[in-house]
């Protein structure tokens, strides 16, 4: 008999989930077009909103003369000249169906279990968090990101690691999902390595041990996308990125969406890991011009958002 969540019992199995051919083909070519001129835009500091070589984490810098980028931040902005594009992909069907699975919210997942009388509408209960676009660095060096989880600082003792990843005795979580994150690949993208179960686990002694960029930790995968596959994944599996160095002038390289969605209700649990990137400081100006049920939708998810802060002294989830 298959299974009614087969999205959300992959993520719970493993701690990602390939969806392939998420976009549709005609939003494919649309955001192609929009991530090759926004992408343009930042290499050349008309967006001040960047991620750059070599620093991994946020706090992020704006854009200065001579930076090498490896993400465009804020592709939700207001003054985002695309944004209307991407708003139509973050708050359309295709991702939030999906997310809605992962986080407990269709007919069959865990919040049917709740008194109908008492149970809000599934898109009422969706707050927008983070869209932003990664991309490949100028230069004939890759460039990589070191092993980690999301909102566990690698110093950890393994009790703290557990404490933090909220497990159980028998090593499984303890609650469900509080977000959904993905990557939508626009081109062919082999860059995320991740190690399948171990969202649901502390590390291991090798893991531990490991240097924090080795190439071949023991169960690795690399998780290889088509152009419209995505991946939803734990924030907090063991991951890395290996970013390919291009000449700008002849390659495209890597255009890969990165986004999360949350679940309403846990703000001071899930603030931190968005506010950090800023997003708090422009949200508030950030009404979306699209219209219907979808418009709808949108408003409400960004007044959720709203509802967290500013982000001003909550700190940062990792160092570098």
């Amino acid at each position: 008999m298959s299974s009614s969540t087969p999205h959300l019992d992959a993520l719970r199995r493993d701690g990602f989930v390939k969806v392939p051919n998420l976009l549709p083909h005609h939003v494919l070519l649309a955001m192609q077009a929009s991530c090759k001129y926004t992408t343009d835009r930042a290499r050349r500091g008309k967006w001040p909103h960047v991620r750059t070589v070599p620093k991994q984490y946020p706090p992020w810098h704006e854009w200065q003369a001579g930076d090498n980028i490896w993400g465009v931040q804020h592709l939700l902005h207001p003054d985002m000249p695309t944004r209307d594009t991407f708003a139509e992909v973050y708050f359309g069907d295709p991702v939030l169906d999906v997310v809605k699975e992962l986080l407990g919210l269709t007919q069959d997942g865990d919040d049917r279990r709740r008194d109908p009388d008492e149970r809000p509408e599934p898109d009422d209960r969706l707050v927008m968090e983070l869209f932003n676009l990664l991309v490949s660095p100028d230069g004939a060096r890759d460039f990589e990101l070191a092993w980690h989880r999301d909102d566990v600082r690698p110093d950890v003792s393994p009790e703290e690691e557990a404490r933090q990843l909220n497990l159980r005795g028998d090593g499984g979580p303890q609650s469900q999902q509080l977000h959904a994150q993905y990557n939508i690949a626009l081109f062919e993208d082999s860059s995320l390595v991740v190690v399948p179960g171990s969202h649901a686990r502390v590390r291991t002694r090798a893991e531990r041990d490991a240097a924090p960029y080795e190439p071949n930790l023991p169960g690795q995968v690399v998780v290889a996308l088509q152009p419209g596959d995505a991946v939803f994944y734990d924030s907090n599996i063991l991951h890395r990125g290996v970013y390919r160095g291009i000449d700008v002038t002849r390659e495209l390289g890597r255009m890969t969406l990165h986004g999360s969605v949350g679940l309403a209700g846990h703000g001071t649990e899930r603030a931190r890991q968005v506010l950090q990137h800023g997003v708090g400081e422009w949200v508030g100006r950030a009404k979306f011009s699209i219209e219907g049920s979808k418009g709808l939708r949108a408003e409400g998810m960004r007044k959720r958002l709203m509802e967290m802060g500013s982000g001003k002294d909550l700190g940062y989830s990792l160092v570098g």
